[in-house]
């Protein structure tokens, strides 16, 4: 397994869940993570068990000004940005525990969906980029979903999120190709026991997947160097078979 001993990692939504675990799991191969999401207080906690350096730097996704301090913090504090995990996401099955048809979903909660897992992104993105083009290397990592490439019932925003997630990712590799910076999404390949899934019961919990599930393929897509795969969408698994 590759290391990561100095990299400068941003890992967005690491207060919880696939988030933490991933930047835990950085922090252990010896990565300087920054550690965003809305909640301070969570964000000390989990930076607190990190057994590397970290800085915490609470932010809103959906904001520009807010995304751009986390950036402009993390060049402060570590000369430079050398991975971004856009992680945050959000449903509205996490949110209210029920799927919902296109005929109910509000304006706000479609809004909500969109701008935290597709806007969030590409405002992380816009921000970190230049920073991975100056240094001529870089990794961009997008969390996605089996959503973003089927599609169910009564998930019409989170489908449309992550369907415009892998859209986005390929765009983002295929401007960056020449420039030394790779971008792919990487999948859970099933339900995580998140919070999108609390609602289930707990028989049912039991077996689904880990947070821990992307740990090892999202060390081995940081580990990249500029001539590293790009502009692909694989699952976890698929993933630690295409890289190790």
């Amino acid at each position: 397994m590759a290391t990561l001993d100095g990299e400068r990692i941003i890992v967005t939504g690491a207060s919880r869940g696939l988030g933490q675990s991933m930047a835990e799991r950085f922090s252990e191969e010896g990565a300087r993570v920054v550690l965003t999401a809305r909640d301070e207080e969570r964000l000390d906690a989990v930076a607190d068990g990190l057994p590397g350096e970290s800085l915490v730097a609470p932010a809103n996704v959906r904001h520009a000004d807010a995304v751009d301090r986390v950036v402009e913090r993390t060049v402060e504090e570590f000369g430079g940005i050398d991975t971004l995990v856009n992680n945050a996401g959000v449903s509205l099955l996490g949110m209210q525990d029920d799927r919902k048809e296109l005929t109910d979903v509000t304006e706000d909660e479609w809004d909500t969906v969109l701008e935290v897992n597709l806007k969030g992104v590409f405002l992380f993105t816009r921000a970190t980029l230049p920073h991975m083009y100056e240094q001529a290397s870089g990794n961009v990592v997008n969390v996605s979903s089996g959503l973003g490439r089927h599609a169910i019932g009564g998930a019409g925003a989170y489908v449309s999120s992550k369907w415009g997630l892998e859209g986005l990712t390929r765009v983002t590799a295929l401007e960056a190709e020449n420039r030394g910076v790779t971008a792919n999404a990487i999948d859970p390949g099933g339900r995580v026991d998140t919070d999108i899934w609390a609602h289930l019961p707990d028989e049912e919990r039991e077996q689904i997947l880990d947070p821990d599930v992307m740990d090892d393929a999202a060390v081995l897509l940081a580990a990249q160097g500029p001539d590293g795969v790009t502009g692909e969408s694989k699952t976890a698994e698929e993933w630690e078979q295409r890289l190790e």
